[in-house]
């Protein structure tokens, strides 16, 4: 059995925030491969179902960001399973918009909601951090992250979460290189291959600058194209 976390924080105020894109993630996995309709458990929305024959519960915390670890961690002692049995996806801010990395183990670079995950199911999950990029400086990264998408966003996240949940039987395979690789080419990019752990070099800066990548062309139709027509409505750039 696999658990597959996105974190975010609830409510209809947050929905559209980068800081909960790994609800959006979640959200689509459980859209394309037919899981339960969402129910309550654990302090978190869970959903059931099977990708590549493996059981799957997605689960996306309830109890506010920064306490998500007390959600999952429930989950976990209930189904009896170790961190390798966990997936988090969640936003980070040292990754340019639309990049994506997969690594086990590692730091919580800041993270509330990976500090409370570290804390309540140890440290060596996989975690799938989905780039939202830095504003620039300190002063600005609380309305950033709690900020929603731009409709600009859409050029990449769209494109990003249907990669994702089109090939979401890699994480239960650990194809986890093969799985960069799909989403790197979804955003008109090269392939990468996912991280393996390493220290930070001494010295280096929290603020990384973006790099550019090609547009790739939107659909305009399908599941992933109305949930972000909703989401954004008519907000401004």
């Amino acid at each position: 059995m696999l658990i597959i976390a996105g974190l975010g924080n609830p409510g209809a105020k947050y929905a559209g925030n980068r800081h909960n894109v790994g609800f959006m993630a979640v959200d689509a996995i459980q859209r394309r491969h037919n899981f339960s309709p969402w129910s309550r458990k654990f302090k978190a929305e869970i959903s059931e179902g099977e990708l590549d024959g493996v059981k799957v519960l997605l689960i996306k915390p309830q109890t506010f960001m920064n306490l998500s670890g007390e959600s999952v961690g429930e989950a976990m002692r209930f189904y009896k399973l170790q961190p390798a049995d966990l997936v988090a996806i969640y936003d980070e801010l040292d990754l340019p918009a639309g990049k994506a990395r997969l690594k086990t183990g590692g730091g919580h670079g800041g993270h509330n909601g990976i500090k409370s995950l570290d804390a309540h199911c140890g440290r060596e999950y996989r975690r799938l951090r989905l780039g939202i990029g830095h504003p620039g400086v300190k002063e600005l990264v609380q309305n950033h992250v709690l900020g929603d998408f731009a409709k600009a966003d859409r050029s990449w996240l769209e494109p990003l979460l249907d990669a994702l949940a089109d090939n979401a039987g890699m994480l239960v395979r650990n194809e986890d290189s093969q799985l960069m690789n799909k989403l790197a080419l979804a955003l008109g990019g090269k392939g990468e291959e996912a991280e393996r752990p390493e220290k930070k070099p001494a010295g280096q800066s929290h603020i990384r600058q973006a790099r550019g990548h090609n547009a790739p062309k939107l659909p305009t139709t399908g599941p992933m194209a109305e949930m972000l027509k909703k989401m954004f409505g008519n907000k401004g750039d």
